[in-house]
């Protein structure tokens, strides 16, 4: 099985935490494994807030991509779609709250983990822990609603 993001069509992978097409972003991978899903990221020295912690808004970004990868895996597996082998649609944040519990250390690899605790047709609430190491340093809660059909538009040229 593939990471969830990878199954994002061509359109819709330039996150800059996700986007398996943007060059410079975090690229990060989720993967579903028995109704949740999971995801490893190792922050790098630029990711620092203070010698030897990672910045604060790293973790709400982690939290962020890995939640929408999260709502897209537990809507494909209620349509009978396979995470991880079927194209994963898009969904997007329409609230993220992010309750940091102690101070996430620079150095070991992060670990993700969520599930989906409230799964409507449009409307997908996940809920996020974020560990470095045996400590959990940080908890999330995200709305995650299908991306509107406004969002697929070109981009409008704001240039002039």
């Amino acid at each position: 099985m593939k990471p969830l993001q990878d199954l994002y069509p061509d359109d819709f992978a330039h996150c800059y935490g996700c986007g398996r097409l943007n060059a410079e972003g975090l690229h990060i991978k989720s993967e579903w494994q028995g109704g949740e899903a999971v995801a490893r990221f190792r922050p790098a020295a630029e990711h620092i807030a203070l010698p030897g912690f990672v910045y604060g808004g790293l973790i709400a970004s982690l939290i962020d991509c890995h939640a929408m990868a999260t709502a897209a895996a537990a809507s494909m597996e209620k349509a009978g779609a396979t995470p991880g082998v079927d194209p994963t649609p898009r969904f997007v944040t329409a609230s993220l709250q992010v309750d940091y519990l102690r101070p996430t250390p620079l150095g070991p690899e992060i670990e993700l983990r969520s599930r989906a605790t409230e799964l409507g047709e449009r409307k997908v609430i996940v809920e996020v822990v974020l560990r470095a190491g045996d400590f959990e340093c940080a908890r999330g809660r995200v709305v995650a609603v299908r991306m509107p059909a406004a969002m697929a538009q070109p981009t409008p040229d704001t240039s002039r």
